[in-house]
């Protein structure tokens, strides 16, 4: 059956399309708006665990030097090696601190690692090279 033609049915079905349309366009806006401030209070909790883990490198740093002020002064065969450890730390630091604070816009080639921090001394008996 059909129904009857008048002004205010016109309008109604024409105004409800509209009402729709500008919601379907503000739930987006909505969602980008929450994911934008979400983002934002990540990077800031991320800035501030970075922050934390530099502290925290300090103190490493700290306890690395007096261990190295404490080590005997008599070197066995096999010795930890705290020069390597202090330059991994340094650039532990110098990496998580660019990144909290970038000094240019450019990244920078990260360099390794060394990871190895037994050495043996040269007065060994087993005719090996000092320094591995």
């Amino acid at each position: 059956m059909a129904r009857p033609c008048s002004l205010a049915s016109i309008q109604a079905s024409i105004q409800a399309p509209a009402a729709c349309r500008s919601l379907a366009a503000a739930v987006p806006l909505a969602l980008l708006s929450i994911a934008q401030s979400a983002a934002a209070s990540d990077d800031t909790r991320e800035r501030e665990h970075l922050a934390a883990i530099v502290r925290q490198i300090d103190m490493l740093d700290r306890l690395a030097r007096q261990s190295s002020a404490a080590a005997p002064s008599q070197r066995s065969r096999y010795y930890f090696d705290y020069r390597r450890l202090d330059a991994d730390i340094r650039r532990i630091r110098a990496g998580v601190t660019d990144y909290l604070n970038p000094p240019r816009a450019q990244p920078r080639d990260p360099s390794g690692l060394d990871g190895q921090y037994r050495r043996e001394t040269s007065g060994g008996n087993t005719g090996t090279e000092a320094g591995k």
